[in-house]
Formats: structure tokens, C-alpha cells, sequence
């Protein structure tokens, strides 16, 4: 869809999407072609409202997001949108990390560490429906049988569990490690990466579930949507990407089918 995505929502019916996997402007770190001054707290606010609207019983929203620093403070961005998010009745499911592996030079004069991360928000509307739980951070002691201890108790007891196996793998952290966009490989200044995407889309939906993406940029959450055999609706202001990402996801059409057939 093309167009302010606060307009094309409104086409979407009530409770039809599983999963939201969007990056929202982040205050004004980019001109995104120069249309980012319609952005603000004034929009943010309608669009995680109708969010909630068009999400279903169970379904999830991803709000990757970061702040700008405005006169040596944090703009505290990310954090409001978080909190108006509950106030629509979204749970603030897990609060995950993206932490990049490759970092821009930053000026030591601001005196502040350099950012190597951005906010991975998970909302929920109720308890989410699907979690295919990504296990790929290897077990040292896998193959022994460990105790199956559960923590202590508010009086500092240990709580006692079944023992169990050890397994090869185990369930990442939700501090997810993935190389930031260096503009060199996407035509869009804030693209996300593609692997960073795949995961969000495996671990919160199924195959034929139904993925908005309302700030589609360049497509990335489309191309990711084909190749994992997901329905997609993005919607883009801007012309240009909408042009771009219209080309990536047909693209990505033509050699998924290719390779059915």
C-alpha cells in the first residue's frame, strides 16, 4: 500500500493480523527523502492506537525503535511509546535488544559511550498465540543430566525440580547480535537486517499467517515474509521506497517460485 499509513490502516479489517514487524521513524535521525517532518507524537500515538485494532486476540507487534539525542539528553522516545502501547492494551511482552555487531565512528567530545544497540518491544494483544522458540546458543555440558533446579524461593531456598538431559542447544537470550545496515548493500538509510527480521517473523508466527509491516521502507519484512511462506501487507509513504520495495518483493516472488517449480 502506498500512502500515510495511518489512512491504508483503516482498510485493514478488525483483529486480521497475527504479526507486526515495523521500524517507526526514530524522532529525526533520518530525512527518509525529506518526509519525516510529518512524524511526532501526534502520529505514533494513532498508529500503535489502530495496532491494537487490527491485531488479533494473540497476535504480536515488534517496534524496533531508538532516540535521538536532542541538546545532550536522550529524547526518551522509545520509552513513551512503550508505555502509550500498555495504555492502548497491548502487554509489553519482552523488552529485547538489537545489539550491533558494527558500529559507526561516533565523536568522544559528546562524552558519552558509543550506542551499539537499538529497542526490540514485543506487544501483545493477550497472551501471544505462537512462540517457535529460536534454540541455537550451544550447551557446553550437553548429553550430561543436570538437576533440574528452578531458583530460590522469597526465603532463599533452593526450589527443587526433575533432573533432565542437557541438550545441544538451548533458547537464545533476548539480546539478539546482528550487524547494523552500513547503507552500502539497501537503497534505505534505516533498513533493518534481513536475518534480524526472519527471526522475529519465525518466532511469532506460522506459515500462512498474516505480517504488517506499517513503515515498509525498502521491503525487507516483505522479502522475508515470502520466503517464509507468510501473507504481507506493508504500507510506505515514500514513492521512492515504495518503488524499491515493490521490485525486492517481486523479485523475491519470482525466485521462491522458481525454485517450487
Amino acid at each position: 500500500m502506498l500512502g500515510d499509513c495511518l489512512e491504508r490502516m483503516k482498510e485493514i479489517p478488525d483483529g486480521s493480523v497475527d504479526l507486526t514487524v515495523t521500524s517507526p521513524p526514530y524522532d529525526n535521525l533520518r530525512t527518509y527523502n525529506g518526509n519525516n517532518d510529518q512524524w511526532g507524537e501526534h502520529v505514533w500515538k494513532d498508529v500503535i492506537a489502530d495496532l491494537y485494532r487490527v491485531t488479533k486476540d494473540g497476535g504480536v507487534v515488534v517496534w524496533i525503535v531508538g532516540d535521538a539525542t536532542v541538546k545532550g539528553s536522550e529524547t526518551g522516545t522509545s520509552f513513551k511509546q512503550a508505555l502509550w502501547a500498555m495504555e492502548c492494551g497491548f502487554n509489553l511482552h519482552d523488552t529485547m535488544i538489537w545489539e550491533k555487531t558494527s558500529v559507526f565512528a561516533y565523536d568522544p567530545r559528546n562524552m558519552r559511550y558509543k550506542s551499539s544497540f537499538e529497542y526490540m518491544f514485543v506487544f501483545s494483544k493477550e497472551k501471544p498465540n505462537t512462540y517457535n522458540e529460536i534454540k541455537d546458543r550451544p550447551v557446553k555440558s550437553a548429553g550430561k543430566k543436570l538437576s533440574g533446579n528452578k531458583g530460590r524461593k522469597p526465603n532463599g531456598e533452593i526450589r527443587k525440580g526433575k533432573s533432565f538431559l542437557a541438550q545441544p542447544f538451548q533458547a537464545r537470550y533476548n539480546v539478539w547480535q546482528r550487524a547494523g545496515n552500513d547503507g552500502s548493500k539497501n537503497p534505505h538509510p534505516a533498513s533493518f537486517p534481513y536475518q534480524l527480521v526472519t527471526d522475529h517473523i519465525i518466532s511469532w508466527s506460522n506459515e500462512g499467517d498474516t505480517v504488517l509491516d506499517t513503515f515498509m521502507g525498502s521491503g525487507t519484512t516483505g522479502v522475508a515474509c515470502v520466503n517464509l511462506d507468510r501473507k504481507f501487507i506493508g504500507i510506505e509513504l515514500d514513492k521512492d521506497y515504495f518503488e524499491i520495495a515493490e521490485k525486492r518483493i517481486k523479485e523475491a516472488q519470482d525466485k521462491r517460485e522458481s525454485q517450487l517449480f
